[in-house]
């Protein structure tokens, strides 16, 4: 019984320090950056990208700006894998009411685009 206990309690500690990372800039993502001025016809718009942060752990109420900051991560993580360099039009999808009560995801999604350096 005291081995079935310890099994389960090692499962649960490797999920929540699973959930509990943020998400890390790649060596691609550190070279993707954002705009505020649609890109130019030099630019191939290369699709539309998602990045997201977990809240589960951390609720609501957790380090907003750090989950906001890992979305962010992610996102500009997806533009790189998707062979781009510049995002814009990101946004951020607008918190519900649900969400006051509920941790939801903190989420960030933007257009991709390949421009010339």
């Amino acid at each position: 019984m005291g081995v079935k206990v310890s099994a389960g309690m090692v499962v649960a500690a490797l999920l929540l320090a699973g959930c509990s990372t943020s998400n890390q800039l790649t060596a691609g993502g550190q070279n993707v950056r954002f705009v505020e001025e649609k890109p130019g016809s030099e630019c191939q718009l290369l699709g539309t990208a998602t990045g997201e942060q977990s809240n589960w752990l951390s609720g609501q109420r957790g380090d907003e700006g750090g989950s906001m900051r890992s979305a962010a991560n992610a996102l500009r993580n997806q533009a790189a894998a998707m062979g781009g360099n510049v995002l814009y039009g990101v946004s951020s999808p607008t918190q519900t009411m649900l969400s006051s009560f509920v941790p939801t995801a903190t989420q960030m999604i933007g257009q991709v685009y390949k421009c010339p350096e």
